[in-house]
């Protein structure tokens, strides 16, 4: 499994992140949505500062996944983790 390291834009800011080459599509979409989710948060003007809107955005991530395992829909707990690892990562450069 080779690994390359992407850049990806969120809320004004490049971030340089590690991934395997087989996920490098799925990491650009979910890079794109937390983007999009913290432009929403920031343009609702109550939430400032981009740590805060970070976590606003991690919470409605973390509260939708939870959400569909209590319809008890299938979910795969290898992805949540793995939502979970790439948000810190991107949380911590």
């Amino acid at each position: 499994m080779s690994r390359e390291t992407l850049s990806v834009h969120i809320l004004d800011k490049d971030y340089q992140v590690a991934c395997p080459s087989e996920e490098r599509d799925s990491l650009l979409k979910a890079a794109t949505e937390l983007d999009n989710r913290m432009r929403t948060i920031r343009q609702s003007g109550n939430v400032i500062g981009v740590e805060r809107i970070a976590v606003m955005a991690a919470l409605n991530l973390a509260h939708e996944v939870l959400h569909l395992s209590q319809r008890n829909e299938p979910l795969d707990q290898e992805l949540v983790n793995d939502m979970c690892n790439r948000v810190e990562k991107i949380l911590s450069l």
